[in-house]
């Protein structure tokens, strides 16, 4: 198996994996390596370990070096930069009238390249603006045109639970489906299951996998189901403590409400409705 040392370049950002190049590696330690959009200043996120080869994509490239007290002091002196970049796009802009709204401005470690992220809901011609931007900074300029999850990411903020987002405070998959809301029985009013970025929230996917696995042992809502006291109608599920509310037939044509744990049901197997079937396939698919 090869060995990889872990790195990020944005604090929740995705991991790439790198050769330490014979260089022992300490989560936390900064590195500077080299990508697509050229040298960069990273954060080891995980040490010096091996990993299967079928999770390596690409070819694994070599970290150039640790970073240094004087790596550190230019990557923040890039930081500290970006304000006075943004603001200056911001008129250019405005100069050119064009309809985008500006997300972030990022240098390159070595400086060669500044790279504005923008969102807009049409496609932008910003040849002339690169081309102001460049006369500007004197630097070579990239405009990326990114999606609205993207920018709730790189902006923050606080979702409706009150915490910060979790896009934008940890990596996460942001693959997320209406089903992951059906399974977790959630009203599917989009404005109670909808992010800041106005999406499906990141979190819908966390407790999924135990929601899934859970509503294969659950009955639905309606259906009848055996146990020790005959046959009883379901009228209620509560998911997390796997338990359901019944309503039992007693004598002189009587009712009375029931609570039952799965493992004392025998479900009797329906098949799904024409409509549940119709909804499933129709499920919509966020990225």
């Amino acid at each position: 198996m090869p060995n990889i040392v872990g790195i990020q370049f944005k604090g929740v950002g995705k991991v790439y994996y790198f050769d330490p190049n014979n260089v022992q590696f300490c989560k936390g330690d900064g590195a500077i390596v080299e990508t697509a959009r050229g040298i960069e200043y990273g954060v080891v996120s995980i040490a010096n370990s091996q990993v299967d080869t079928d999770k390596i994509v690409g070819t694994l490239k070599p970290v150039i070096r640790k970073a240094t007290a004087k790596d550190l002091a230019q990557y923040n002196d890039n930081l500290a930069k970006r304000e006075g970049a943004m603001a200056i796009a911001k008129e250019k802009i405005e100069k050119h009238k064009l309809d985008m709204k500006l997300v972030d401005a990022e240098y390159t470690f070595d400086g060669t390249k500044l790279i504005f992220s923008f969102t807009s809901e049409n496609r932008v011609d910003f040849r002339e603006l690169v081309k102001d931007l460049a006369s500007q900074f004197h630097t070579r300029i990239e405009l990326r045109q990114i999606g609205i999850r993207d920018e709730c990411k790189m902006v923050g903020g606080l979702g409706p639970c009150g915490r910060p987002c979790c896009c934008n405070s940890f990596s996460c998959d942001c693959r997320v489906t209406i089903k992951m809301a059906k399974n977790q029985g959630l009203s599917l009013n989009p404005t109670k299951i909808s992010g800041l970025c106005g999406r499906l929230m990141c979190c819908l996917k966390y407790e999924d996998e135990y929601y899934a696995e859970t509503l294969k042992i659950m009955p639905k809502v309606g259906s009848e189901v055996e146990t020790a006291d005959g046959t009883v109608v379901v009228e209620s599920v509560d998911m997390l403590r796997q338990t359901i509310k019944a309503r039992v037939n007693l004598k002189n044509d009587e009712t009375e409400i029931r609570q039952y744990h799965v493992s004392q049901l025998v479900q009797k197997q329906a098949q799904p409705t024409a409509e549940e079937t119709a909804c499933d396939e129709t499920d919509v698919v966020e990225d």
